[in-house]
Formats: C-alpha cells, structure tokens, sequence
C-alpha cells in the first residue's frame, strides 16, 4: 500500500496525462454529412496546429459521439478516455488485452481470448471461469459496442480486432439513459473508420516478432478505400490476419490418485489397488496457446443527397486459440511446475468466430437530425478445457469410481476408472438491434435528443462435463454386470430420446435470452449561453426474459440399466418474467473560462437479471434441508454522483482533467457454488449493496514541438455497505425465516460462514490504484525522414479474484470449490518502441512487456486446481507499413 501511494503521489506530481491523445490522426470521416447527425460516422481529431506565441504545437482535438452527438471529449460531461485509430497504431494495440493498461479504473478478469469480464471503477463480484457462462453466468455489467451494435455476452465480452479504427471510446460510469441495460458501470465503444467519398487510397502493414520464451509472432493487413462514384458513393474495405505465438508448456506429467482424495474416500480404493496411473503424453508440447485472428470487414457509402446517407457494412472475424491460457503453480500430480507451465490432459481450444450485417441511416428533416441503426450480429463459440482435477474432488469420484459409497455404484471391488475428464461448450447466439433517434440544432439554447430502441439476444447453449469414466451400459457391459461382473452407467439423457456421449456425466442444454423494447429523450438548456449548461434525461426500459431447456445428470438409477433407458435424468427449465422501469441522468455544467469547465453529473445504470438452472433444497440440517434455491435473480441498479474539472491552458499546450465520484451499488448479483452445503451447481441470488468513491485523473503536456508526455491514474475505494444473509426460506424447517448458521448432521455440526461477506469488505478485481505513463518524441532528419521514440509503463494495483468472506485459497491443495479467493499481485510492465518514416513508407521496433513481468491477471480454482492467467511475455517485433 506504501509503494502504491508512493507511485500516484510521483503520478501526481509528474501531472502527466493520458494516453488517448496522439499525434496527427490521418483517418477521415463521412464527407458532406450533416454533424448533428453522424453518430455512426463521428468526427477524427483535428490535427494538431502551431501556437504562434510558443513556437510549440498545441494539444489534439479529439472529437466524440459518448452522448449521441459529435462533441469535443473535453465538453462531454463524463469521466472518458478516447483513443484514436493513429494512437492504437502507435501503442500497437489490437486487442482489449493490450488496451487496458492505458485504462486506469479498468479491470479484465482474462481467462483467455474472447473469454472474460470487463470492469470499471470496482464494480465487481467476482469470475468464476468458463465453464456454463452461457448458460449461467449474469450478464455484464459494461456494455460493449462496435458502432451502434451492442457485443455483450455473459462472462465473454467480444474480442473485437483493432484494426482500421476510428477509435474507442472509454465511458465510466451509469450509462443506462442512451445505452440501456447493459451500461451499468460503462461502455466500451469501437468505432470503425467509415468510407471516404472522394479519396483513393489504403494502407498496408505487416509485422514479425519474437515471445520470450515462446513461439513467434506475426501478422498482417490491409485497408482500401475506393470512390466508386466520387462525391456519392464509396466503399471501404479491411482484411487482417494476426498469429500470436504460445508461450505456456503444458508439461508430460501423470495423474495419480491419493489416499486423500476426496476428503480421504479414496483411500479403499488406493489400499485395494483399484486405481491406475493416468498421463498426459500424448497431447503434452511446448508453446501450446497460440493464438490467430483472421477477419474482414466492407462498408460501403451512399450520398442519397445534401440531407440523407446510407451507411452498410459487413464484418467477420475469426478467433482460433488453442491450448489454455492459465498456468499452474502446482502441477496435476502435486509437483512444483515453472514459469508458464501447465499440466492438462485433454487437447483443449476456444474457437470463436461472429458476423455483423449493419446499416445506418442519417438524414435531416427540416432542422431535425434522424438516424436509423439496425444491426445482426451471429456468433458462435466452441470450447473444450481439461477438467481432469474435478477427479480428486468427491463430486469427480463419484462419476469414475465404484465398489463403495463415495463412486455411483458401490458394488463389485472398489475400482477407479481413468481421473481424465474435460469439458465442451457449444454455443450459438444471435443479437439484433433498432433503434431510431432524433436530435435538434447542436447551436440552439434549447436542444434535445430522444429515441426508440428494440433489441432481442438469444443464446442457445449446449454444454458438456465428459468426467464419467465408468463404463457405459453395451449390451456387452451391461450382460457382464448382471453376471455380477464390474457395474456399468447408462448414458445421460437430455430429453426422453436424446442420449449423450458415453463420457458425458452432466451439462445442459439450454436456451436464454431476452427482449427489450425502451424510449430514451434527453434536454439541455443554456441557461448562460455558451457558460452553464443544465440537461435532464430518463430511459424506460421493458424487458421479456426467459430461459428454457434441460440440465441432465448422472445418478444410481442409471447403473445397470441399457444405454438409451430414459429414468427422467433431466431437469426442465422454462422460465419467463418481465421488468420495467426508468433509469434518467442530469448534469449542470458550467465553463468558467473558454477552456475550463466544471460539471456535476447524476446517473443511473442497471443491468438484467435472470435464471438459475435447478431449484434444488440444500444447506441440510440434522437432514433436513433450509434454503430452496430461487429460480431468478432481480436485475441490480447502480446509483453515480461525479463532478468533474477539465481544462487546457498554456495555449492548449497542457489539458488537465480530474473527477470525483460516489456510486452506490444496490440488490447486487452474487453467484454461489459451494458443493458440501450449497449442492453441486452454481446458482445467482441478490445480496449486498457497495459503496465506490475514487478519483481520476487525465493529464497531457506537449513539452517542446516534438516532445510530450502523458498519463492517467485513478484512486478507487469500494467497499459493501450491509450484510444480508442466506434465510432460512423452507416452511418446514425449524429455523424457518431466520439467518441460516448452521449446517450438518447430528453430531457433526458446522457452523456457515455468511456467502455474502461482511460490511467494510472490499470487492473481488477492485485494486485502490492504476496509473499509467508515457513519453513520445517526434522529429525529422535529412530533410525528408520522420522518426520518433516513445517509452511508457503501467502500474495496476493488488486485488481479489473474488468478495472477502469466500474461502481462502493460500495453501490449498485440497479443492472442493472454484470460488476460492486468491490475491494477486500487483504489477508493473513497461513498453517502448522507435521508428522512422519517409514518403509513404514506415518502419518500427517496438517492445511490449520488456520487464518480462510474469504477473497473473485472473487467478482462480475454476479448474479445481489454482491456475492463473499470466500477463504474455516480452515480445520484440518490427513493423513495417505503406500508404498510398
């Protein structure tokens, strides 16, 4: 904490500033369209021009479109950060991996490419891993947007490749007015570059590189811009393709059962010698995560008039990651592994690809600005990861042992079939947006801009936990165990007639999804002309949402029965529920100088609610049971109170920005999974509230004309405010309507440690402190040669995985749970690079993670076992680049 202070006191003092201002942004917005109305098309920066007085080029003025209007970043009333198409090309950005440590009060809970949780300011609840986030896990809380087309998806925020952009808009806070539902702490907005009606011309850059201590890099793309017909048609086109080398070993090792397994139920088996010795040699290899991005996008841009534009576009992208990402301090057989080592036991991948079909429609009707955005977005997912440590937990044995009563038969000797074990997810899901708006004059005292919206996402998912090693009922199999041979287990059902694979113990197939419809208006009024500012603005929303299909299992009335034998081994889900409400923002904004302003804003965020898969009776007592698990959760609000300071002085040669800010989180979203109280399947419930105050600050500083420096940094302090529990909600038990605190049988008595945490706890990916810095110099030589250099690091603090009161996971090797509560460390990484251009050519060095830091970015037991999810290597590369 000491070094922490010290760093944002240095921070501070240094008053650098933020990363999302560059040099000369060379991209070009839709020509001739009106400014009111291209949210879709929204302006570049202008580039940067001489301050007469100093000798030294101003700042950049970067332009946004946060509130549905073209607005410079420095007038909008919010806490945001925008980085242009030319500054992501300078940080060589092209993931959200590689963005975030320019995001001060931004966290990624990253399991993985295209897997993860996206969080701002503290607000978070904890990740859990993969596996069933289709079918499970809440919805996010910060909305993700490419264009107008929202990318959101449970526990899998899109991975959108960076390439051709315009910029990304960064925006803290309640966004619930104009984004809706899924901007309850924020939004992340991708903004594409659109057609140039007039200019011919396109881009093309490749590059190489080297991992510390893992395969190469390499990657390459092209842009083009074509007039069709100039001044009224144009279309744009962008291909790419990116291979970044593994860089995890996943290791030969075996896979040995222990006496303690279990909780010591293996022990029989082990004295019986009724286990064998599993490995991993078969799929074991060095630099096993490699990852490839390959993808296109086309646009195309039709001046119908003065007053009206078609905009349509078409992209594709496909993610290919194989092997896992996380690594383990302790590998499968107790042994202390390396840096970057793994040891599973099943060939494992993530593929996920989408296509987006988007159209965008601007016009002016008499002095009314209208734009029509409608968007389909299909993706699909497929993933499979090694699950063989659920194999030491009782719930593992279970489905691969019998001959006692900890295995599903406990007839024949005690025998343990193979401890290897995975599990695939199928996924498909659709997502399809309207929304039609209207804006005033952005130069009369009055202005207002309101709105409808439609949306309707569907997630079908079908997923798999392959861990029963128990032979399957053949006829052969099932003849023998009626002659008092080895037991045998018919395969699961799915359905009366739908029989899954012989390994496939337990899963889902399941559908979820919703329906909103919602009607947005915002107003503003100068009361001091172009001084102070007032805007008042509400959303009502109305969603339909539901979830049908079936979670199957395994039990004992599967045991020597045929294979396709249906004993009703499903569970039907076919939920539906409505909810409704408003969700509005203020703000007074007040400019004290041309270039200094001040602002109060009020806003408001939620987020959707949803299902849990069983309703089961659990957390017995004395054997009988005290909570039926709900089968929904309520959507959970968040309530922000920000003023904010932003500034440019010195002739525009510095900005200044800072907020402060109090949000309150209420009726939050908790998951819980605890196996020995709670049942054996993850389930959402309502719980806590929090408090988040912080502090933020932006500071740029053009030095000379060719040297600047910038940085941001954030101070956060989140915190629950209150202390509900689990009641006791079952009539029939005896400490009915009372705090449960007690579990288990006579005799063996337990106490139950509240799931929902205690009040002054902090929350799970909520560091106190973030900063980053950076230091560019450009200059030319020669008289026809530009060069430059530039150097930056980022700091992110310490934090949790997961809230205070889950259990600690420091020493555990025993693993009953995948909510163990891990720390992990805070961490530095430093990059830099330098590069010279001439005429159209362009050539660069660059350096990510020089440190080499090692630092793991989600730990977690999601596995059974601790594994974490480091930070990538050092990588060293060179691109080069051409412009015509």
């Amino acid at each position: 904490m000491k070094a922490n202070k010290i760093a944002f006191a240095v921070l501070t003092a240094l008053v650098a500033c933020r990363v999302s201002y560059a040099a000369e942004d060379n991209t070009a917005p839709i020509n001739n369209a009106p400014a009111a109305s291209t949210p879709a098309a929204a302006a570049t920066a202008v580039a940067a021009s001489p301050a007469a007085s100093s000798g030294a080029t101003t700042l950049q003025t970067v332009a946004v479109t946060a509130q549905h209007t073209v607005q410079d970043i420095q007038d909008v009333p919010i806490t945001i950060q925008a980085f242009t198409g030319t500054t992501l090309q300078q940080l060589n950005v092209s993931s959200f991996n590689d963005l975030i440590k320019y995001l001060p009060n931004v966290t990624f809970a990253a399991n993985g490419p295209g897997q993860g949780n996206i969080y701002m300011r503290g607000l978070s609840t904890g990740f859990l891993g993969n596996q069933s986030s289709a079918s499970i896990a809440p919805f996010p809380n910060v909305a993700v947007y490419l264009d107008d087309q929202s990318m959101q998806f449970p526990a899998r925020n899109l991975d959108v490749y960076m390439v051709d952009m315009e910029r990304v808009e960064v925006l803290e806070g309640p966004q619930g007015t104009l984004f809706g539902g899924g901007a309850e702490a924020g939004a992340v907005r991708y903004i594409t570059n659109k057609p140039n009606l007039d200019k011919f011309g396109g881009n093309v850059e490749a590059s190489a590189g080297v991992t510390a201590g893992g395969g190469p890099n390499n990657s390459a793309n092209a842009e083009l811009n074509l007039p069709i017909i100039p001044g009224t048609f144009a279309v744009r086109g962008v291909i790419f393709n990116d291979h970044q080398g593994g860089y995890i070993d996943n290791v030969p090792s075996t896979f040995t059962r222990q006496p303690t397994d279990g909780g010591g139920a293996m022990a029989p088996y082990v004295a019986a010698g009724g286990t064998s010795v599993a490995n991993n040699f078969d799929v074991a290899q060095k630099d096993w995560n490699p990852v490839d991005y390959q993808g296109a996008r086309l646009s195309g841009l039709w001046k119908i008039n003065d007053d009206w534009n078609l905009l349509i576009a078409e992209s594709y992208q496909n993610l290919d990651a194989k092997g896992q990402s996380s690594t383990y301090p302790v590998g499968s057989d107790g042994q202390t592994l390396g840096t970057n080592q793994i040891t599973a036991f099943v060939p494992a991948w993530n593929n996920d690809h989408y296509t987006n079909s988007a159209w965008t429609l601007n016009g002016q009707i008499g002095d009314l600005s209208l734009v029509y955005a409608g968007g389909f977005t299909n993706r699909h997912i497929s993933e499979q990861q090694d699950y063989t440590n659920y194999s030491r937990s009782a719930g593992g044995m279970y489905y691969s042992c019998t001959g006692t009563s900890a295995g599903l038969s406990s007839a024949g000797k005690p025998i343990c079939y193979s401890p290897i074990g995975y599990w695939n997810d199928q996924v498909a899901s659709t997502h399809q947006s309207h929304e039609l708006r209207f804006s005033t004059p952005e130069d009369y005292r009055f202005r207002a801009i309101g709105g409808l919206f439609y949306e309707d996402f569907n997630i079908d998912d079908h997923m798999d936990f392959n861990y029963k090693t128990i032979p399957s009922c053949t006829p052969q199999n099932l003849a023998s165990a009626l002659a008092d041979g080895a037991p045998c287990v018919a395969n699961a059902m799915s359905s009366p007639g739908v029989m899954l694979p012989d390994n496939t113990a337990f899963g889902e197939v399941e559908q979820r999804g919703y329906k909103q419809e919602a009607l947005f208006g915002s107003a503003s009024y100068d009361i001091i002309p172009d001084v102070l500012t007032a805007t008042a603005g509400t959303r009502y929303y109305h969603y339909s949402e539901w979830q049908t299909g079936t979670e199957f299992y395994t039990t004992a009335s599967q045991v020597n029965v045929p294979n396709g034998t249906y004993v009703g081994d499903d569970t039907t889900m076919n939920y539906h529920t409505t909810y409704h409400g408003f969700k509005s923002r203020a703000n007074l904004l007040w400019h004290i100088a041309p270039n200094t302003m001040v602002y109060y804003t009020f806003s408001q965020g939620f987020r959707p609610g949803g299902f849990n898969r069983t309703t089961s009776q659990v957390a017995k007592l004395d054997g009988q049971p005290q909570y039926q698990k709900p089968t929904s959760y309520a959507p959970d609000t968040l309530t922000n109170n920000e003023v904010g300071f932003k500034t440019t002085f010195f002739d525009d040669r510095m900005l200044f920005n800072a907020s402060v800010y109090d949000m309150r989180w209420d009726n939050v979203q908790m998951q819980f999974f605890n196996p020995l109280v709670l049942g054996n399947t993850t389930f959402a419930v309502n719980g806590p509230n929090y408090k988040v105050d912080g502090l933020e600050l932006q500071f740029q500083a053009r030095i000379t004309d060719g040297l600047s420096i910038m940085s941001s940094g954030s101070l956060n302090h989140a915190k629950q405010t209150n202390s509900p529990c689990l009641v006791n909600n079952i009539p029939a038990s005896a400490n009915f309507g009372a705090c449960i605190v007690e579990t288990g049988t006579i005799g063996a008595l337990a106490s139950f440690a509240n799931p929902f945490g205690e009040v002054g706890s902090t929350p799970a990916f909520s560091p106190r402190s973030q900063f980053n810095v950076r230091l560019r110099y450009d200059w030319t030589f020669g008289d026809a040669y530009k060069a430059f250099w530039q150097v930056g690091a980022n700091r992110t603090g310490s934090m949790y995985n997961q809230p205070a009161t889950y259990p600690s996971g420091a020493g555990v090797t025993d693993v009953t749970t995948v909510e163990l509560r891990y720390l992990q460390a805070a961490y530095t990484t430093v990059d830099a690079s330098l590069g010279v251009a001439k005429d159209n050519w362009n050539v660069s060095l660059y350096g990510t993670n020089l440190n080499n830091s090692h630092a793991s970015v989600f730990t977690s037991s999601a596995q059974f076992i601790e594994s974490q999810v480091p930070v990538r290597p050092r990588v060293i590369g060179v691109k080069v680049g051409f412009k015509f």
